[in-house]
């Protein structure tokens, strides 16, 4: 048993980052985050899967206290005074590393908390006073392994811990920075079909389509030409039952083309 092991199952979210300065800002997304802690409850320790750790290997932070990673460039200098001081928890990241052995899972002390995490914890708990485990995504693997060695994670429900995937469920920078560009916050229309086509499969519990849904669907292709904003979602998706409840409690797109859409399965614990 781990140590302050919690007794009360925890949901499982996804949550959509998007900016950078989500973290700083007063709008409707942060809002959001804080909303969803208040309705998620707090947990014994966050276990987050973060799209900005995307790497050959699947690591998991442990140190006891996880260092605030600024993984961004050109922003404004109140971006990077943010610190974001949660306590490790070594030993979950010992646990996670043994559930995950047979794929050489291992501790590291050269990365921390990135800002898929932090910008989203900063609302969430903003006392910082939830211990927070980091693991990676393994950019070697495709998506049904990823789905896979998610699976061997469930039981952390059980146990009070939180876990968290972090990403975008759609994510083109190339054509978020050109909407930047030119001034215009329209949606295209492939960004609105992808957002909707992987909103009615997680109601509908259809976990094949989800995993299958970027290589079988042309929005779902363009909303990521890289995997590493989607793979948080099935990290989250692998740890759901059919029985959990789901909801929609952030949506909306950001700079145009960024779905914020953000995913709970499970009840709400409050408190």
């Amino acid at each position: 048993m781990m140590k302050d092991e919690a007794a009360r199952r925890m949901p499982v979210v996804f949550v959509g980052h998007g900016s950078p300065l989500n973290a700083i800002e007063d709008n409707r997304f942060s809002r959001g985050f804080a909303e969803l802690g208040r309705a998620v409850g707090k947990p014994a320790a966050v276990l987050s899967v973060s799209a900005h750790w995307y790497v050959p290997g699947t690591y998991l932070t442990g140190q006891a206290q996880p260092p605030t990673i600024h993984d961004f460039g050109g922003f404004p200098p109140a971006l990077y005074e943010v610190e974001y001081p949660a306590p490790g928890r070594i030993d979950l990241a010992q646990k996670v590393a043994e559930l995950l052995a047979q794929h050489d899972a291992a501790l590291r002390s050269d990365w921390g908390l990135d800002h898929g995490t932090w910008s989203i914890l900063k609302w969430m708990y903003p006392e910082a006073d939830v211990p927070v485990v980091q693991l990676s995504i393994d950019r070697r693997l495709g998506a049904r392994e990823h789905f896979e060695l998610a699976r061997s994670l469930r039981d952390l429900r059980e146990q009070g811990v939180l876990v968290m995937g972090s990403g975008n469920i759609v994510h083109n920078l190339q054509d978020a920075f050109g909407r930047m560009r030119t001034g215009s916050t329209d949606t295209p229309a492939w960004a609105t079909q992808a957002d909707a086509a992987v909103a009615q499969a997680t109601l509908d519990h259809d976990t094949a389509t989800l995993v299958e849904l970027p290589e079988r669907d042309d929005a779902m292709r363009r909303a990521h030409p890289t995997p590493d904003h989607w793979l948080p979602f099935l990290y989250a998706l692998a740890l759901a039952d059919d029985g959990d409840e789901v909801r929609f409690p952030i949506e909306g797109f950001d700079l145009g083309s960024l779905s914020m859409r953000s995913v709970v399965w499970g009840q709400p614990t409050g408190g």
